[in-house]
């Protein structure tokens, strides 16, 4: 059986990228890697993924949580290096 490590190593995206996603789409992490795994195949769905963190930003700032925000301003710096068709 494969494990959610497992899957990940072979994923175009980091942990933290994946929960970004599994927290702005309320999935499961497991489902989140599936769909961010396809997204990341195509410039538009890493287009989306970058928008999917952006909005993870916006609403952890409404929600008062800055910490949170700046930690997911991290990931997205770090996905935007990773990504360069995202931007």
């Amino acid at each position: 059986m494969l494990t959610f490590q497992d899957c990940l190593d072979f994923c175009e995206l980091t942990e933290e990228e994946i929960l970004a996603i599994a927290e702005h789409e309320n999935l499961p992490e497991a489902v989140a890697l599936e769909l961010g795994s396809a997204l990341a195949e195509t410039p538009v769905g890493e287009r989306r993924i970058e928008e999917m963190i952006v909005e993870d930003i916006v609403a952890a700032q409404q929600a008062g949580n800055l910490r949170h925000a700046a930690a997911l301003k991290i990931v997205l710096q770090r996905y935007i290096a990773h990504h360069p068709d995202a931007g």
